[in-house]
């Protein structure tokens, strides 16, 4: 059935009005402003719209319209990092990780899941909405630098980490990524628009050792710094070993200069940027 022949008069100018205004995301306030309907009968009015899956709901006040074409689909959230935007509760939260590696096109895989750091413990680390799940990661405000907005959509933005920032995150934890090699994979990808000078920058700025040990092995199996500054970047390392993929056996390991228990060999990480 189409559900836009079953739309009411006062129900079409609500839909047409938000269209108008390009608002597929929208809130009560909004309504109100559209209808002129007291505050009670609007909610009402969403309801019914919720009810006829004219629109979906994101959480309590926030709205998407449900683009027709797409039928029964009781499931949909629109784009997925507007929707991560729309359910954080904080402002300063930033799409990270795996996600923000698919925005950067460092990908090799479908994301299937929505990574969202936030300086605001969340009420639950997981959340579903519309079967899609989005997972938060929390972090000091303070530590929040390194970010830029992203057009997701032709008009919205949302609040993503940068390029360099987004490497240095998955070198602190490669869970968030699928692991070291998806890392190396992703800064082959992009080897081209890296900014070496920023990313060295950047991992001294967030002061772990591991971080610079992993970036450092990396950027010498593939061969995309020069010695002299591997050598400046060696220096800043410390005596301490670190697992250079914590998702992968230590059974074996290989030699190397940067101090840190090797268990993917260089040959490793060449090899998995052509497969």
């Amino acid at each position: 059935m189409n559900k836009a022949k079953t739309l009411g008069p006062l129900s079409a100018k609500l839909i047409t009005a938000l269209y108008e205004q390009n608002k597929t995301l929208f809130g009560v306030e909004d309504v109100l402003q559209t209808t002129d309907l007291a505050s009670n009968n609007a909610r009402k009015l969403i309801h019914d719209l919720i009810k006829r899956e004219i629109i979906a709901r994101l959480k309590p006040g926030k709205y998407i319209i449900i683009p027709q074409e797409l039928g029964d689909n009781t499931d949909y959230i629109g784009n997925w990092y507007i929707a991560a935007r729309e359910i954080t509760k904080s402002p300063d939260y930033y799409i990270s990780y795996y996600s923000a590696m698919d925005i950067h096109n460092m990908t090799t895989h479908p994301i299937t899941k929505v990574l969202i750091t936030t300086p605001k413990q969340e009420y639950r680390k997981k959340r579903i909405v519309g079967n899609i799940a989005f997972e938060f990661i929390y972090i000091n405000a303070k530590s929040i630098w390194g970010i830029t907005n992203h057009w997701a959509t032709r008009s919205e933005q949302v609040r993503v980490s940068d390029l360099e920032r987004t490497i240095t995150d998955c070198l602190y934890q490669p869970k968030y990524c699928g692991g070291l090699l998806e890392i190396a994979k992703g800064m082959w990808i992009q080897k081209d628009t890296v900014d070496y000078d920023k990313l060295l920058g950047y991992v001294l700025k967030f002061s772990r050792n591991i971080v610079i040990k992993r970036l450092g092995y990396i950027l010498e199996s593939l061969n995309l710094l020069n010695e002299k500054s591997l050598i400046g970047l060696r220096e800043k390392t410390n005596n301490k070993y670190y697992v250079l993929d914590p998702l992968l056996s230590t059974e074996k390991t290989y030699k190397n200069s940067w101090k840190i228990i090797a268990n993917i060999s260089p040959e490793e990480i060449r090899k998995s940027i052509t497969t």
